[in-house]
């Protein structure tokens, strides 16, 4: 063995897998994770983790990033700026979508993408799909090629107008899903629900941010997840429900998995720390500063956030995401299109969280005591690469993984949105005190952030290519 046997060591780490917590050294060589165990030889770089705990770098399964919007909607974040944020929050790959536009054709979606990424990624980055029109030519050419291309997941909307598919159309997608191996992910909500009631608010002049929650009550989520599951179970595909908010909805994932159905969830940092109230109250001085907080489903109540921890820590949910969709409150292109206050059914969808989701549940799930350190890799790293045909390259502490690591800073944090790296003027977590952060952040054995200043890789981000799901056994 030479002098130095590995690039990187990381020394006394308190090693967390979705299995295990156990200390160790960890040995990396040409960003890969080469060896596992205690006194290992010198590295040209070691970093003394002094007994810290170090996760797997999270994988972010559900952002979005320099999606094209109607204008003169335009998000805040592109692949540079959303990419560094997720970096300083312990996140070392993305999921952005590739969205089709009705008209188009998903291929020419995907080639659009690319060259909004090249170039630009500090962090490993992979595409999900969103299908939006799924024609002949779409569905019996254009998704199996890509699938087979390493595109293996896509999104599907029941709401929505410029991507809503009806009921039909979702069952073709599905069925290429399963013919063909991938994931299908679907955002569930009654479409012409929330239509009928939005016609209603709007007459009685009732058009305020807050009403938002008002056209998106939880009963049109139920609706549209059971109906959701219903189409899966009459294809016989998995499918994972996306960003559930409360109890209605949990409802019904845990009623079709009593009935042996393969449905798999996600849930958001939005659904634990915001409620309704953060839309705005009665008082008019609230004004329209809720439209910050606008997004679908809409944030609940505390007694909904309750129901959502304990399906963190029981299982109901596979996977937790950011959904970070960010738009800045202040300009024209954001939650005021056009530089107007707009009435709450044009407001843009969406609040940022690339950067807050790993260290608000850490601190508030794991150092809160509400779930296991292992359960938090299994819902912020692995569960996410399993499902997306990552893993284990990607979402854990292994020989032959990447050697994407981030180490844990127990230490007092006062949630700022100048401390954060994104391109939005807010963050709706604004003042909440934490108990940790990350202090150190590690992608292929590079350091991205050292616990107070980022150091920039801009465009030594690789794109990915996905493989098959393994949250199941593969169908025969």
């Amino acid at each position: 063995m030479s002098a130095t046997s590995f690039d990187l060591v990381v020394r006394n780490a308190r090693v967390v897998t979705a299995a295990d917590v156990f200390t160790c050294d960890i040995g990396v060589r040409e960003g890969v994770i080469t060896a596992l165990g205690t006194g290992l030889a010198p590295g040209a770089r070691e970093v003394d983790a002094q007994g810290r705990y170090v996760t797997p770098g999270g994988v972010d399964a559900h952002c979005h990033l320099d999606q094209p919007s109607p204008p003169p909607v335009r998000m805040a974040d592109d692949f540079d700026t959303g990419t560094a944020s997720a970096a300083c929050g312990g996140t070392t790959t993305v999921i952005p979508f590739a969205a089709q536009e009705k008209g188009s054709s998903l291929r020419a979606a995907v080639e659009d993408y690319h060259r909004r990424a090249e170039g630009r990624a500090h962090v490993d980055y992979a595409f999900h799909l969103i299908v939006s029109d799924p024609t002949p030519k779409v569905l019996e050419e254009e998704l199996p090629a890509l699938i087979e291309e390493g595109y293996t997941s896509f999104k599907i909307y029941m709401t929505y107008d410029d991507l809503k598919l009806d009921d039909g159309q979702i069952l073709d997608v599905l069925d290429v899903a399963r013919r063909h191996g991938a994931m299908a992910m679907i955002h569930a909500e009654n479409s012409d629900c929330i239509e009928w009631l939005t016609r209603r608010l709007q007459a009685a002049g009732k058009t305020a941010p807050r009403f938002h929650a008002h056209a998106r009550p939880m009963l049109v989520e139920r609706e549209a997840t059971h109906r959701a599951i219903s189409l899966s179970q009459l294809v016989d595909v998995p499918i994972l429900i996306v960003h559930v908010s409360g109890k209605d909805a949990v409802e019904q994932i845990r009623w079709a998995r009593g009935l042996g159905l393969s449905i798999f969830a996600e849930t958001c940092p939005q659904y634990l720390f915001l409620t309704a109230e953060d839309l705005g109250l009665e008082s008019p001085e609230d004004g329209y500063l809720g439209a910050r907080c606008v997004c679908s489903p809409p944030p609940r109540d505390k007694s909904n956030q309750e129901v959502i921890w304990r399906g963190l820590a029981d299982g109901t949910f596979t996977v937790f995401s950011s959904d970070h969709a960010p738009f800045r409150y202040d300009g024209e292109h954001g939650k005021k299109p056009g530089g107007q206050e707009v009435a709450f059914q044009h407001i843009p969808n969406g609040i940022p969280g690339l950067e807050t989701r790993l260290p608000l549940l850490w601190s508030e799930g794991v150092l809160g005591g509400r779930i296991t350190p292992q359960k938090f890799v299994e819902l912020t790293a692995t569960n996410p690469a399993k499902a997306y045909g990552l893993h284990p390259r990607k979402g854990t502490i292994a020989i032959g993984a990447d050697a994407d690591l981030v180490v844990w800073d127990e230490r007092d944090v006062i949630v700022r949105n100048d401390m954060l790296h994104h391109d939005v003027d807010y963050t709706p977590y604004e003042g909440i005190a934490l108990r940790a952060w990350p202090g150190l952040t590690l992608v292929g054995g590079d350091v991205v952030w050292d616990g107070r200043t980022f150091l920039p890789r801009r465009g030594a981000g690789r794109f990915l290519r996905c493989g098959m799901p393994t949250l199941l056994p593969a169908r025969g």
